[in-house]
Order: structure tokens, then sequence, then C-alpha cells
């Protein structure tokens, strides 16, 4: 084959372009320290690069964002946890004080204040915020878990779930004394006062199902629960025939024959939010899973939970008549803390806070105002009986009338012995409760910190693949680029000798 000038000239640029060329993608390593600068330059480094950089921005949004988010979150959760178990601690220990025989009338009252305080402050807590959302509030982190300020704005229509296990046997007194209704300057006092009070004061035992409220609305409660037998009861005839009316009774507690009961009815006190029961319908009810009340509250005050979060209710707005239902179920807010995981952050109010401590409060500082209110009545009493103005015949009474004080007094103070029993009981029923608040957000919490530790570590791992597939050997880059501009030198060198060439050359 014929080798011509102009072939050899072709060869020759082609030559220096090629190693141009590779002289070019050499000096692009060796000033950017990257082995492509564009995708066409290696499809799969661009590819993997792209992944690994996905995953980083991912590990990024993480470690950065939602992990620390997550972990304040939990931190003033658990700070608020705390707080909670401390106060119900402080708590058992004056129930315990509470419970002794021998405390004056001034040392009852400073428990009872005590007490008080602190159920208000623990209440308090349940509006504890982040940021300001609420974090014992679910998905309604706008709404918090209990009332700010007393409020009669809103009606509100409450489905309260019980099981046959709620239902308590406690003691009530009836034929209770007030001195005050007696009359001295009427002569017919001693026959006023056997009408008003012809026994003495007795105790009885009853049944009741404390609601989760007091101080409801003077509405008769919506009743209902399945016996043992499959039998179906409740205030109102439905459809299946196997359903059996229920009849209720609406009573203020000031009435002597609230917890007067017959055997197939219910009282309703709405002071105390109680249901009384008969002894049949106890029967009925004890093994009971599925009891369901129905009542009506519009009165709430300060620190009073929300039945939102706590029921299934309807909230009616007074003023507009605007309705809002709401469908109590599990809220647990779960943020992305890693690749395909999720992780709940937050603690439910109603894991949290019952209205046991608040009703069990209540209870004790009627118990104490009501042996407050007869030791009144007995040192009266006793000035009425130092008084030599009075008659032998109504000395008698009054003596009469002391025994019976007497005689209430110990009932009444047995009463309120139980009642902080009760209160030492429910407070550390209570502190277990929230000690498995605490344990389960714990737990959560090293969960989370083992999730932000391994994203630490999978951060760096991806930042050394990314720069395994990304970054040039620049040893390497630089070898092979001196190698590189030296041959090109040299086909520069080799093709400046070969233009040069003319036919005088080869003719001379």
């Amino acid at each position: 084959m014929r080798i011509t000038n102009k072939m050899m000239t072709n060869n020759a640029l082609y030559n220096i372009n090629t190693n141009k060329n590779l002289l070019d993608i050499l000096e692009s390593r060796y000033s950017s320290g990257k082995k492509i600068t564009r995708p066409s330059d290696d499809p799969i480094v661009a590819v993997r690069a792209l992944k690994f950089r996905t995953n980083l921005t991912e590990i990024e949004q993480y470690t950065g964002k939602n992990i620390p988010d997550a972990l304040n979150w939990m931190e003033v959760t658990e700070g608020s946890l705390e707080t909670i178990n401390s106060i119900i601690s402080s708590m058992n220990t004056y129930c315990n004080q509470g419970a002794n025989d021998h405390l004056t009338a001034e040392d009852r009252n400073s428990i009872v204040i005590n007490l008080q305080q602190y159920a208000k402050q623990l209440y308090q807590e349940g509006n504890t915020n982040y940021a300001g959302r609420y974090v014992f509030s679910g998905y309604k982190t706008d709404t918090p878990l209990v009332f700010n300020e007393d409020t009669e704005e809103v009606n509100y229509s409450i489905t309260e779930p019980l099981t046959g296990e709620k239902i308590e046997m406690v003691t009530v007194i009836s034929g209770g004394i007030n001195i005050d209704d007696l009359d001295l300057s009427n002569d017919n006092y001693a026959t006023d006062w056997d009408a008003l009070y012809p026994n003495m004061p007795s105790t009885k035992t009853v049944y009741r199902l404390a609601l989760g409220y007091d101080n409801l609305d003077d509405v008769l409660p919506a009743i209902s629960y399945t016996d043992t037998l499959g039998n179906e009861h409740s205030t109102e005839y439905g459809t299946n025939f196997a359903a059996r009316g229920l009849t209720v009774n609406s009573f203020s507690v000031s009435d002597p024959a609230a917890y007067d009961i017959s055997d197939e009815e219910i009282n309703y006190i709405r002071e105390t939010g109680e249901l009384v029961l008969g002894k049949t319908i106890y029967e009925q009810m004890q093994k009971s899973q599925d009891i369901k009340v129905t009542f009506e509250k519009t009165k709430f005050e300060q620190n009073d939970l929300r039945p939102e979060h706590y029921y299934d209710c309807t909230a009616k707005e007074l003023a507009t008549g605007k309705e809002v239902t709401y469908t109590k179920k599990d809220q647990d807010i779960r943020y992305e803390v890693n690749f395909n995981q999720k992780l709940t952050i937050n603690t439910q109010g109603c894991d949290a806070f019952t209205t046991r401590i608040d009703r069990t409060i209540t209870e004790i500082t009627d118990t104490v105002k009501a042996v407050a209110s007869i030791e009144d009545q007995l040192t009266q009493v006793d000035k009425m009986l130092s008084d030599t103005r009075y008659s032998e015949d109504r000395i008698k009474k009054l003596e009469e009338i002391r025994e019976q004080l007497e005689s209430e007094y110990t009932l009444r103070t047995a009463l309120m012995t139980d009642a902080f029993q009760r209160g030492i009981t429910i407070t550390a029923e209570e502190q277990e409760n929230t000690n498995v608040c605490v344990a389960d957000l714990g737990g959560r919490y090293k969960r989370l910190l083992l999730t932000q530790s391994r994203l630490d570590d999978q951060a760096v791992d991806y930042e050394e693949l990314l720069s395994e597939n990304e970054d040039a050997d620049l040893v390497d880059t630089i070898v092979k680029f001196q190698s590189a501009k030296t041959v090109y030198d040299s086909s520069l060198n080799a093709t400046s000798q070969l233009v040069r060439s003319s036919l005088l050359d080869y003719i001379s």
C-alpha cells in the first residue's frame, strides 16, 4: 500500500489529538481531584455518586433535624414525667400522714391544702409544651391537655367505657347531725330536734361506679352493659328483645335518700359523679367488660382534663350551637429517624394522667371538712353545757346531742381515715403508672440514641465510599499526567519533524 504524506500527516494529527484528550482528562482529574467532571465520563461512577449523595442527604436530615427534634421532645416529656413522679410521691407521703388518727384539725387542714396544691401542679404539668406544641395531647398539639381556666361555654356529651372491676364497695354515713338546726330559744327545741334526727348516725355499705368527672349536668345518664348471661341492659329499649330497661334516679348529694337504693335501681349523684348500684345491678355488672355510661358536663374548672383527649364525646358550643365529635384512639406521633424506621416520640396524656387523683383529693377534702364540722359542733355543745342559764332538761338534751355527735365523729373519723388510705393506694398505683410511662419513654430514648450513633457511623462509611467512588488518586494521576505530557510533547516533536520534510529533502 502506498503511504502518502497526507496519510502520514492525518495519522500524526490523530495521535496528537488522542494524546491531547488524554492529557486534558488527566489535567481535569489533577486540578479537580475528581475522577469525572460529567456523567458521560463514567456513567457507573456517576450513578454510584448520586446514590451515595442521596443516602448522605437523608442521613443529614435524620441526624441534623429529625433526631435532635425528637430527642428534645422526649427530654421535655421525661422532665415533666419526673416532676409528676415527684409530686405523686409527696402526695403519697401526705396521705400516709393524714391516715394518722392523732392529728389535730389544723394538721389535717394543712395536709389537705398541700394535697390540693400538689394536685393543681400535677395537672398543670399536663400542659407541658415543646416549641409551642403540647407534648401530651397526641395529634392535637395545639390543644392543651387540661383547661387553662374555668369554662361553661361548651357542653360535652361524654361516653365513658367502664368495666365491672371499677365498681367499688364504699361506706357512707346516714343520719348526719347539724347543731345549727337546734334553736334553744324555742321551747319545742327537743321535739324539733327529735323530728329532725330521730335516729343515731349509722353507716351503710353501697356499691358505686365513680365516673371520670364530678359536678355533672342534671341530665340522666345513658347506661348500657351486658351481663354474664349475655343479656343486654340499657336505659333505653333497643331493637334487640333481650335488652332490658334500667331504672336510673337522679339525686343531689345533700339528699338523704341519695344512697338509699333498691336492688334493681341505679342512683345518679351529679355533684360527686357517682352511680350507686342496687345489689341486683351490681351482681349483673361486676363481671361485665363493656359498661358504657354517657353523661353530660358543661361546667369545667381550671386544670380539669379535657374530655376529647380521653373519651368518645361530642362538644357543643353553647353560643353558636356548633358541634364537634371526637373519637378516642391512639395518637402516636412517629418520626422517621432512619431508613424505613419510624419511632414514636410522644407519651399520650391518657397514659400519664387520670382523674383518679383529683377525685381522691376531693373525697379526702370532703371527709376532712365533715370531721372538722363535727368538731366545731362538739365545741359549741360543750360551751352550751357550761352555760348555767339552761335548765336541767335542756342540759340533759344537750348531753344526748353530744352523745350523737360523738358517735358521728367516730364514724366520720373512720371514714376520713379510709379516704386517706384510698389516697395511699391510688397515689401508689398512679406512681407505678407514671413509672411505666417513664420506663417506656426511656427505652425509646435509648433506641433513638443508638439509631443516632449508628447513623453517624453510616455517614462516615458513606463519606468514605463516596470518596473512593469520586476522588482521584492524586499520586497515580500525577504519574499518568507526567507520562501523558511526555507522550504528547513527543508526538508534537515527531510531527514537527514530519511536517518540515519536503520534496527537496529527497532530491538532494
